[in-house]
């Protein structure tokens, strides 16, 4: 008789982290450029409990109807998703995409790009003066100051 092993928490879990990778490299990059040596650079991740998991030099925060403070301390870039939220970024952002719905988010700086591709979005940044692609639909961006 053969024994079947069930591996599919694993492979959901996987599955899960290799999206959360491809997000965030496809924002941001990941590692580092690999010029001729023979080992390419680890990333490091760290999950948090208030809807953040971090990859390498990017926040990721994604959730439904939270108030929270986020830092991209100095350069991180962040990438939001989920609905209702209310983020208050502190630092300066690389580059900030912004998708969901309904977010209000206030960011101190953002140095290289602004990219929002959700609708019904309200982000104003402080400082900073990024390419701004506005993709979405119904968003209002604004630099105060």
């Amino acid at each position: 008789m053969r024994t079947h092993y069930t591996l599919r928490p694993i492979a959901a879990a996987a599955a899960l982290t290799l999206c959360a990778a491809v997000l965030a490299c496809g924002t941001a990059g990941c590692g580092t450029k690999n010029n001729g040596g023979s080992t390419p650079s680890a990333t490091s991740t760290t999950a948090t409990t208030n809807g953040q998991f971090d990859i390498g030099n990017t926040i990721n925060y994604g959730s439904l109807g939270t108030t929270t403070t986020l830092d991209c301390g100095d350069r991180k870039s962040l990438n939001v998703g989920g609905n209702n939220n209310t983020l208050t970024v502190k630092g300066t952002c690389e580059k900030v995409s912004v998708g969901g719905a309904d977010n209000k988010i206030t960011i101190d700086k953002i140095d290289k790009r602004l990219n929002v591709v959700g609708i019904n979005n309200t982000i104003t940044y402080k400082d900073g003066n990024p390419k701004v692609d506005n993709l979405g639909n119904g968003n209002t961006i604004t630099k105060a100051g």
